[in-house]
């Protein structure tokens, strides 16, 4: 792991992906959610609701780890963010949730009350993930530096479904 954004890191996390973040239940297991969420100086943020688990657990327990895992076929790649959370509230949760929003919904899906409107009332909260550390793969280098290049050829790996 490293304590810096890894090479790379900023284009992935400037795409739209869907992530997994993981936060710790009260019993000491983790909860996984997919979710999307917005890079910004240094921070990802995530929009939700202040009744979920995940933020129910960053309340409680101020951690959480972010998996950004491109599965295309060729360039599977990915990054994992680990680190401290906050809760943000009010006027700055609902310009983060926004903007979040804009990245993953269409102008039509946000002007139409049954989904833009429902998504700003539902999501009144935003989990910010301020990392400390930070690991990346890649595997295209993994199939270069271990098999020599093989999972390349055509028909070895399955399409996903």
């Amino acid at each position: 792991m490293q304590s810096t954004t890894p090479s790379g890191a900023e284009e992935i996390l400037m795409r739209r992906f869907i992530a997994s973040l993981g936060t710790e239940n009260e019993d000491g297991s983790i909860h996984l959610t997919a979710v999307w969420y917005l890079f910004d100086d240094g921070c990802l943020y995530v929009a939700t609701s202040s009744r979920t688990r995940k933020a129910r657990n960053v309340a409680d327990r101020p951690k959480a780890s972010l998996m950004v895992d491109i599965r295309k076929p060729g360039p599977e790649r990915g990054l994992v963010a680990l680190g401290t959370t906050a809760v943000m509230a009010g006027k700055g949760a609902r310009e983060i949730n926004a903007r979040n929003h804009h990245r993953y919904m269409s102008e039509a899906a946000l002007a139409d009350p049954r989904v833009g409107g429902t998504m700003a009332a539902m999501d009144d909260i935003t989990v910010r993930l301020t990392p400390t550390s930070w690991y990346a793969w890649d595997m295209r280098t993994l199939d270069d530096t271990l098999f020599g290049g093989a999972m390349k050829t055509p028909g070895y790996l399955l399409p996903l479904d």
